[in-house]
């Protein structure tokens, strides 16, 4: 019998909870540990929807990216998703900055790789920022549309600074911060997910390229991946990845 506990102890051999940031709340966010697992949901976000979806195919747990549970809860309304997890008997183990930072496997590791950055490594500078390499340098435009089709974005914004790109930082999520240490490690463009008016200008004049290839698309790229390495490892267990986590974000 596999249960939830045989589940953290192996993501700790990769993305071991002590790696995940003072202000995040990653782990066993909703369930027991000793809880038994044979069908598995993983997902971005735990949504009503992905609860649902999870209860439809007989999952005990769900595992996400983004934890369900963040902030203290003051009140616990039967609307609410953890109310829901727990009266459906859903777990919910979610892995979030742990993943983040993960040297091993983890998401900007599989972001670098689906955009075609090789040897990414984690700098001491900023927060969740890898740098990495193209095989050649690559027209800005053209690396910008790779992305778009590697993260299969229905759209994306990116700036045209420098013409051709070669040396790539990419963080993952809300990494536009880091946009000013990408360019004093020398990166020719920054790959996030999320990123303010005021720090696109700072790119712009530390001569930076930006991709902003939109939160839920910069993360979600780890949750095939993830399920491949815990199929790989949990062969008894189905995993299968969420159709109803969406950002439901459209473009004109």
């Amino acid at each position: 019998m596999t249960t939830i506990n045989d589940i953290i102890t192996y993501f700790e051999t990769f993305a071991p909870l002590s790696l995940a940031m003072d202000f995040d709340n990653p782990g066993l966010l909703v369930g027991s540990k000793s809880s038994a697992v044979t069908r598995v949901l993983a997902a971005l976000d735990i949504t009503k929807e992905v609860v649902l979806e999870a209860e439809k195919a007989g999952c005990e747990l769900i595992i996400s990216h983004h934890p369900v549970i963040f902030n203290p809860i003051k009140a616990l309304s039967s609307s609410s998703v953890p109310y829901l997890l727990a009266a459906k008997g859903i777990s919910a183990l979610c892995m979030h900055t742990n993943l983040d930072l993960s040297t091993q496997f983890g998401v900007n590791l599989c972001l670098a790789e689906a955009i075609g950055v090789k040897n990414p490594t984690l700098s001491e500078q900023g927060e969740c920022l890898f740098i990495g390499t193209l095989t050649e340098s690559a027209y800005i435009n053209a690396f910008a549309r790779n992305v778009k089709t590697s993260l299969e974005c229905k759209g994306l914004r990116y700036t045209d600074v420098k013409s051709t790109v070669k040396t790539v930082a990419v963080s993952s999520g809300v990494g536009g911060s880091n946009v000013i240490h990408a360019a004093e490690l020398g990166a020719d463009v920054l790959v996030t997910g999320e990123i303010r008016h005021h720090e696109i200008l700072a790119g712009n004049a530390a001569g930076i390229d930006i991709i902003d290839a939109g939160h839920f698309k910069s993360e979600d790229i780890v949750i095939l991946p993830l399920i491949k390495k815990l199929s790989d490892k949990f062969p008894e267990i189905k995993f299968t990845k969420s159709t109803a986590c969406d950002d439901m974000i459209k473009y004109l």
